[in-house]
């Protein structure tokens, strides 16, 4: 899709199991994010989960053009260094809940 208003968006869920390392990642990648044309839409810190798996305490969607850079980004070199510095150490659990092609504003 990738038409203006379109963007492929993938929901994610975590259990972050060392914040301070995660926040680190989030920095270090956000710009590696940002210059494929991705972004954070959603972003939550999950209090209690009602259904599904009880580990997940961070909940939150990506937002790329289309799913060929998303692609791009997850297999960027800098992308998976980051991830293995800093994300691997610090998330127990990671599990795309769904994704989706959608109208966004």
């Amino acid at each position: 899709m990738g038409a203006e208003g379109w963007k492929h968006v993938l929901l994610m869920g975590l259990q972050v199991t060392d914040e301070a390392t995660y926040a680190s990642y989030r920095a270090r990648m956000t710009p590696i994010l940002s210059s494929y044309g991705g972004a954070f839409g959603h972003d939550f810190i999950v209090a209690r989960v009602l259904e599904g798996d009880a580990r997940i305490n961070r909940v939150f969607t990506l937002l790329f053009p289309d799913r060929a850079t998303r692609e791009r980004f997850f297999a960027d070199a800098q992308y998976r260094a980051a991830r293995a510095e800093l994300f691997e150490p610090a998330v127990a659990t990671a599990l795309v809940l769904g994704e989706l092609e959608a109208a966004v504003a």
